[in-house]
């Protein structure tokens, strides 16, 4: 029987299934992202930030959602082959993906909140996101766009360190951390 939690040695089915689901759609995201600020028609563009807006509210829901379940359930130790430098850094990298992955979207929020455009958002059509209380200047949408942009790249870099440090530990170091993350606790373990 399949664990829905975490146990000492493995990741249980609901860190699995908010690890892959957040980690599709950040990379979706920021392909999407770069894609919406190249095109050249306007109302395809208006239509992927629309879908970029809605996707970002749900990340938003689900890495708090993440946050909140690893509080409560600790993750698996490491095995003993892992060095103490990396016992060190694995949890700070693991918080700096969360607080990236919790300010990226806060900061698109924060710049369609500050836009003179006055564009409502509605995540998937389905209501009406109120704006994060913030003046609605050029100066404030130019500091938020900036911002966004930068977060989304350091995120990406944070992502594309993650995957590696994964890699690294399936084909070179041998140690089972990436399979921990791809099939899940049993109940007894």
């Amino acid at each position: 029987m399949q664990s829905i939690t975490n146990t000492p040695t493995r990741y249980g089915w609901a860190t699995i299934l908010l690890h892959w689901l957040i980690g599709i759609l950040f990379i979706g995201q920021f392909a999407l992202g770069f894609l919406t600020v190249r095109l050249t028609s306007q109302r395809a563009a208006f239509e992927l930030i629309q879908l970029h807006k809605s996707l970002g509210f749900l990340l938003l829901g689900l890495i708090i959602l993440r946050v909140a379940w690893r509080l409560g359930n600790a993750a698996p130790r490491l095995p003993p082959s892992v060095g103490a430098l990396e016992r060190c850094t694995a949890p700070l990298a693991h918080l700096a993906l969360y607080a990236f992955q919790v300010a990226l979207p806060l900061s698109g929020w924060a710049l369609v909140s500050v836009s003179t455009l006055e564009i409502p958002t509605m995540p998937f059509d389905l209501f009406v996101m109120p704006n994060l209380p913030l003046a609605e200047s050029d100066a404030g949408e130019s500091f938020w766009a900036s911002a966004h942009w930068y977060l989304a790249y350091a995120g990406i870099a944070l992502v594309t360190l993650h995957v590696a440090a994964a890699l690294r530990h399936h084909f070179m170091l041998r140690d089972g951390v990436l399979m921990r993350m791809i099939t899940p606790s049993s109940a007894g373990e």
